[in-house]
């Protein structure tokens, strides 16, 4: 049988994939510097051996007979998704992507290297370099898929995406949160007329920040024995369903960026680990495209983590390991602030949307030719003044040195964090409906329900559905951003 050809096939790459996904975690966390060189060699060599198979010409003759066969509901979807995949490897040759890998790890080793010290010049040609390639591989997509060259990249991580459809929607919420974020500065300030904010202490050091974040990680369903928790320069989640790495970074100063930081990546890493296991090795049993997942991170941190009725638990936890003492109100004001910053992984919640429609901005201008990275700076600039009133002119580290997406050539995953805050809320929405005493559940430190509402609706589907038939099975309508303008309003507006 060919599906059993292709099923074969697919448990010989999941090794590849396993092994890339290691070595990539543990590049970007333990990794000497002095191993950049010959790391980078070996994923690309790994990388292109795995295309390789993964792109034989005999596989696209599989798929076909496969079609044919008398297969069962999800072995049919399965195929779909082998199809899928199948077309979106075979248009860039194997050459190619051992080239973008070697290229692409080497601009992240320099940007780790050159992001702290703001070094814009030294590192402009290993990011041009990226850009290139980027705009090579868009426009080698474009053709293979008849799609636009951005709409091409986007495909690769939130499939059906098109910029056409997502410029209106964020256009329409910029909008509305450039009015918005004085309205919600000015309620904040009629709050602390009331309540002065309090400041912490500012010495928390990394050691009882790390417990914290490993507690908390448990308590909202984190499996320990399936995962980690280091430091990065970053913070990502990686790794594979059966050893989910978590990254963080820590400023003894502060712990919130951290917490909402390890909460953030570990919604990512619950969806990981609750993946169907039976489908591991399919491209059926992968994560439905980065929005999906975006929304569950978000979820944990926002509609969980920044929850009033979450703090009603949280208090001794984090009193315990911070030995600090607060009300309620007191820490809220904390976990509530809202301050236009600078850097995207710690801004609030009313905030972070403009960060990302910049960015979805700024990458499609240079996908398409008219933006140069030798102009990131100026048009970056340009617009963190006009969205946010704040300038990066003389600080690239905080402006298109900041994230690690385009270094690692990641372009077209931007847009997926904007949308996948707006589906947490719509989830949170459909769940309050579903159980109305969901708030009492999480005040008591109850994330099984939840947890099960979503492995249920979510989680255990893998990718059987696209994102809007997954959106409307799960929550009982379409993407709708009124949740999320209305979560907004009623958190922040008054």
């Amino acid at each position: 049988m060919s599906f059993q050809k292709l099923d074969e096939l697919c448990r010989r790459l999941q090794a590849f994939d396993h092994a890339l996904a290691i070595l990539g975690a543990d590049e970007a966390t333990h990794m000497a510097p002095g191993g950049g060189e010959a790391r980078a060699e070996a994923m690309s060599t790994l990388a292109g051996m795995a295309h390789r198979q993964s792109t034989a010409p005999e596989i696209g003759e599989w798929i076909a007979a496969a079609e044919a066969e008398d297969l069962n509901a999800e072995e049919k979807a399965a195929v779909a998704e082998f199809r899928r995949h199948y077309t979106n490897l075979t248009c860039l040759p194997s050459n190619f992507v051992e080239r973008q890998t070697r290229t692409r790890m080497r601009s992240e080793q320099l940007w780790r290297e050159m992001r702290e010290r703001g070094d814009w010049a030294g590192f402009l040609p290993a990011l041009e370099g990226v850009i290139d390639l980027a705009r090579e591989e868009a426009h080698m997509r474009a053709e293979a898929l008849d799609l636009a060259p951005y709409d091409a990249l986007m495909e690769q991580y939130d499939p059906g995406n098109r910029a056409a459809e997502i410029t209106p929607v964020f256009g329409e919420l910029k909008n509305f949160l450039v009015d918005f974020v004085p309205r919600a500065l000015e309620a904040q300030a009629r709050r602390l007329e009331r309540q002065p904010l309090r400041a912490l202490s500012g010495s928390y050091p990394v050691e009882r920040q790390r417990e914290l974040g490993l507690s908390m990680m448990a308590a909202v369903g984190f499996d320990l024995t399936r995962g980690s928790l280091s430091v990065s320069h970053h913070p990502f989640c990686g790794g594979v369903p059966t050893d989910v790495r978590i990254t963080t970074r820590y400023k003894t100063g502060e712990f919130l960026s951290s917490l909402m930081g390890i909460l953030h990546e570990t919604g990512h890493a619950l969806y990981e680990q609750n993946l169907p296991a039976r489908w591991a090795h399919w491209p059926l049993g992968k994560a439905r495209g980065m929005a999906i997942h975006e929304s569950q991170s978000l979820f944990v941190e926002k509609q969980i983590g920044r929850n009033p009725a979450f703090w009603e638990w949280a208090f001794p936890v984090v009193e315990n390991h911070l030995g600090e003492k607060w009300s309620q109100d007191e820490i809220l004001a904390h976990v509530h602030h809202v301050e236009p910053g600078l850097i995207r992984v710690d801004a609030d919640e009313v905030t972070y949307p403009l960060h990302v429609i910049l960015r979805f901005e700024l990458e499609q201008e240079l996908i398409s030719g008219t933006l140069e990275a030798r102009d990131l700076p100026e048009a970056w600039d340009a617009r963190m003044r006009a969205y946010l009133g704040l300038s990066t002119i003389d600080t690239p580290q905080d402006g298109p040195m900041q994230d690690v997406h385009w270094p690692s050539a990641a372009f077209g995953y931007f847009p997926s964090y904007t949308l996948g805050a707006m589906i947490a809320a719509q989830q949170w929405a459909a769940i309050e409906k579903d159980m109305p005493d969901v708030n009492a559940q999480i005040a008591a430190g109850d994330f099984e329900a939840v947890n099960a509402w979503r492995r249920d609706r979510i989680w255990s589907q893998g990718s059987r559905w696209s994102t809007p038939e997954l959106i409307e099975r799960a929550t009982g309508e379409p993407l709708n951003a009124a949740h999320f303008l209305r979560h907004l309003e009623a958190r922040y507006g008054a």
